[in-house]
């Protein structure tokens, strides 16, 4: 189908002009037209074009410095040359001026219908990378974290706030939703930036090195401590000590952190006085506490003492809009780092990112941008270069009501479908889809191990 724009037509001769205004017309384009080139030149000063189609030869201004002066002065707008037929070095030179393309007299209508649709999609796909840049600059003002989304949008203005203060802040989201980044940005915005800001993850070691880890040990406290060593929380001092994975903390350790938090102080492995420290703890999770809690795997007290500000951060699929800001800035990063000329998504990709889930969130459209970029041998990605998951996704849906008793499915699938659906609206909290379901949370634990999905 023809796209619909905006053509400046530019020909001194003024039966020419007539024919391209009419036949143009016919065939969807809003067509003005001028027979001197320097008044096309002031008309596109004052109002806006998708594409300016001038012939070469024409008294005074001629069609190639016209098309100089619109390259220089307006680039996002394309020019397509008319040039005799055979006069291939007046449209090589036409080319090196910055022409979008040429055709030949005698002209036909369908071909340049052709060109110009192609010319139009051009620009519009300009816009949108500019726009999409211009989104991105602004986003990495705010340390990268990359969102215009009512959720994002909530979420930036909350860190701005907690930065400003010294209280603990707990950090909840999926894996991906970057949560390590928001603690970042938190460090950043504060007055503890010239700080260090220390992080560690408190499911990758064993409960007695993580101690160490944390609070420090004395010479002699166990078989390897062949010298004193300082923990975490002393290193954070004057910045900013992220706890990762902190539902993963064992049990035992748990009374030792929240007396660290309550007291700002900490006792090495070994040693029997404590040191105070001045450090600003971020802790974060993708596990349910509450359910943790529950559960007896986790102390209550020291989840109130960790979420003074709880931070909930969205998923992927929560943010829309979110994805295109998120893939161009991807693009932009991956493409320099690689040395590649890529500059956006064609629409067919950008719609298949659209549409698919993102179950890895943010991580996930990194490592799907990445793949693309390092495949693609275009300027722009297609969806060829996408990965066959995103390709081959096809949304989810309930059918309860179907045209065709082919649609129709049993009741325990529906059931299934509807419950994986609750619990992707809730963004993986068992206990709020179970609150919504009615269900208690063993019997919805035991559905989801059915299901073949984790219960915990």
């Amino acid at each position: 189908p023809t796209m619909s724009g905006r053509i400046l037509v530019v020909d001194d001769d003024e039966a020419m002009c007539a024919m391209l205004t009419q036949g143009l017309g016919k065939r969807g384009f809003a067509v003005t037209a001028r027979t001197d080139a320097a008044a096309a030149f002031e008309l596109l000063a004052e109002d806006d074009f998708d594409v300016v189609v001038t012939d070469l030869n024409m008294k005074g201004l001629n069609g190639l410095e016209l098309c100089e002066r619109v390259v220089a002065n307006r680039p996002n707008v394309a020019v397509v040359v008319i040039t005799a037929f055979g006069s291939l070095d007046t449209a090589i030179a036409a080319i090196r001026a910055g022409a979008y393309d040429f055709i030949t007299k005698p002209i036909e209508l369908d071909a340049l219908r052709m060109t110009l649709d192609r010319a139009v999609r051009h620009r519009a796909l300009t816009d949108e990378v500019r726009r999409l840049r211009r989104a991105v600059a602004a986003a990495r003002g705010f340390d990268e974290l990359i969102g215009a989304s009512p959720a994002m949008t909530a979420v930036l203005d909350l860190v701005a706030r907690v930065a400003e203060t010294d209280a603990s802040v707990l950090l909840t989201g999926e894996s991906g939703t970057g949560k390590e980044r928001v603690a970042r940005s938190i460090h950043r915005r504060s007055r503890r930036a010239d700080g260090p800001f220390v992080a560690i993850n408190s499911a990758a070691m064993p409960e007695h090195l993580l101690e160490s880890e944390l609070f420090g040990h004395t010479r002699g406290a166990f078989t390897d401590a062949r010298g004193a060593r300082s923990g975490l929380f002393l290193q954070a001092s004057g910045g900013t000590l992220f706890l990762d994975e902190i539902g993963e903390l064992p049990l035992g350790l748990q009374p030792k952190l929240l007396r660290a938090l309550q007291e700002h102080t900490v006792r090495p492995v070994g040693a029997d006085t404590e040191i105070p420290f001045d450090a600003r703890v971020v802790a974060a999770t993708n596990t349910d506490l509450e359910a943790a809690i529950e559960a007896r795997r986790f102390r209550e007290d020291l989840y109130y003492r960790l979420a003074v500000v709880h931070l909930a951060l969205p998923p992927l699929r929560a943010r829309a809009g979110d994805v295109l800001l998120l893939a161009q800035h991807f693009i932009d990063k991956i493409a320099a780092q690689l040395g590649k000329h890529v500059t956006g998504l064609s629409p067919a990709a950008a719609e298949k990112l659209v549409t698919y889930t993102w179950p890895g969130n943010v991580r996930e459209v990194g490592n799907c941008i990445e793949r693309a970029v390092a495949l693609t041998r275009f300027e722009q990605l297609t969806v060829e270069d996408l990965p066959e998951k995103v390709r081959a996704y096809q949304p989810r849906h309930v059918v309860v009501v179907a045209d065709s008793a082919d649609e129709l499915v049993p009741l325990h699938e529906v059931e299934r479908r509807y419950i994986l659906r609750v619990l992707e609206a809730h963004d993986g909290s068992r206990t709020l889809a179970a609150q919504t379901l009615g269900l208690d949370r063993k019997t919805l634990y035991r559905k989801l191990k059915g299901y073949g999905v984790d219960g915990e």
